[in-house]
């Protein structure tokens, strides 16, 4: 097998290898990396409907990776990276309805979808180091499950360093305790004054500023790095796969993901591209909706910020946008420079036309709540508030095919929203969270600005 190709939506870097990719995380011309070449697996599709999920993982990753993982590694990072997964099919899926199935992403370490891309990501950091030798300082921002997954996948690693970025107050308390009460040594939490729109720009000015980038070797966690991507196509295929087996149908399936940087739905896009079983995405944002208002209006335009019973979806500048934008345009990178500058300068860009992989909609907090109490009171099944958004909005796109929606996070996690649509305490609980609740939190208050952020790392990273 080949050497897979990396490139950038904005043209301006020459191919590299899958792991250069991994380590480059944002494109040195500002852009974001994808695959130069996507491969089609229509005639693949029976014989790995029948693969467990490590091996159904293997069989998709290898294709993204080519010769620059061998085999028999790359067998060996899969099954270490979810080893660490309660579920022994990793990602069981359940019938909520008629028709409506839900695939529960959350049996991680940390109880979100997030921990699906960062173990994998983590270890295959910590593969790569081992090949090359040297450091590597990781910068991430995160609107919540992010950074506790992207933390504990990396966590007490040598010659990794870890930096995340959160809006102080904007997350969930338990969202918090599971990043700021890890007390390994190359942990280092960085509570923001401001919004997640904010750590994320900060961390893309960061990772602009090269001589920066290369002399403290950093590297990016969030959605921007296509290692994260590639990993939660997996599911993609593991879903619909499930939900035909439980239909007894050859039917293509309907896959709706709450979404809010649109890095998870972007890997439904690569999947349904390489030949997955999906006949359209539901795109489902709570209020904060810049990205449902594109794909019913045409028109990017940002908004304000609006703090959420979801908040790991309060955001509205989309980081995995442009890799969208890029096809969208037809893989003009020069169009794609062109609007992204534009976006950058007037906050708002148009894209004529709609695209039939998409459904798009919007669940506000009156319908995130009804959709928490209507399915504990019809299917004696707790739904956290992001997940709920998903099945709101899946409810008014259903059709003759079945539907199944992406499970973001466990209930657990976000209790006070739970108490509120079922009106009694105490009914969303996991015993892994209940023993953060004594534990310190170790963070630093900090002003969203480049000029912070790299005078923290310059001070605190360490050569193990």
């Amino acid at each position: 097998m080949n050497s897979a190709k990396y490139i950038s939506t904005r043209g301006k870097i020459a191919p590299i290898s899958f792991q250069d990719a991994v380590m480059m995380g944002l494109a040195e011309d500002g852009g974001l990396l994808i695959p130069a070449e996507i491969p089609q697996v229509q005639n693949k599709l029976e014989q790995w409907k029948t693969l467990s999920y490590p091996e159904l993982a293997f069989h998709i990753i290898r294709l993204f990776t080519g010769n620059d993982i061998p085999d028999p590694d790359l067998k060996k990072i899969i099954q270490k990276s979810y080893a660490t997964f309660t579920a022994d099919d990793v990602v069981p899926v359940k019938k909520l309805a008629d028709k409506l199935y839900f695939a529960e992403l959350f049996h991680g370490p940390t109880l979100a979808f997030k921990d699906i891309a960062l173990q994998f990501l983590g270890n295959v950091f910590e593969y790569i180091l081992q090949q090359r030798g040297g450091i590597l300082n990781i910068i991430g921002a995160t609107s919540g499950d992010t950074g506790s997954a992207a933390i504990h996948g990396v966590r007490g690693k040598k010659g990794i360093q870890i930096f995340i970025m959160y809006p102080d107050g904007r997350v969930s308390p338990l969202q918090e305790r599971q990043m700021a009460t890890v007390a390994d040594k190359n942990v280092h939490c960085l509570a923001i004054h401001g919004t997640f729109d904010d750590g994320q720009r900060v961390m893309k000015e960061i990772f602009n500023d090269l001589p920066f980038k290369k002399e403290f070797s950093l590297g990016a966690i969030n959605s921007v790095n296509w290692a994260r991507i590639l990993a939660q196509i997996v599911y993609y295929f593991w879903a619909t796969f499930r939900v035909q087996d439980q239909c007894n149908t050859t039917d293509n399936i309907q896959v709706a993901v709450p979404t809010g940087n649109f890095g998870d739905i972007f890997a439904g896009y690569i999947a349904k591209k390489m030949g997955a079983p999906i006949s359209r995405l539901i795109l489902a944002t709570n209020e904060n909706d810049i990205l449902s208002r594109f794909f019913t209006t045409g028109k990017y335009t940002l908004g304000e910020v609006h703090p959420t019973l979801s908040p790991s979806m309060d955001i509205q500048i989309a980081s995995n946008f442009e890799r969208y934008l890029y096809y969208r345009v037809h893989q003009d990178a020069a169009k794609t420079r062109a609007l992204m500058a534009e976006f950058a300068e007037k906050k708002t860009i148009t894209c004529v036309g709609a695209d039939p992989d998409f459904a798009a909609g919007r669940g506000n907090t009156a319908q995130t709540l009804a959709t928490i109490q209507k399915y504990y009171n019809t299917a004696n099944y707790i739904l956290d508030p992001h997940s709920a958004v998903g099945v709101a909005v899946a409810e008014q796109f259903q059709r003759s095919e079945p539907t199944v929606c992406l499970g973001t996070a466990h209930p657990g996690k976000f209790p006070a929203a739970i108490d509120e649509a079922l009106g009694k305490s105490g009914l969303a609980k996991h015993e892994k969270l209940e023993s953060l609740l004594a534990l310190p939190l170790y963070k630093t208050l900090i002003e969203p600005t480049r000029y912070t952020i790299e005078q923290f790392v310059r001070e605190n990273q360490k050569v193990q």
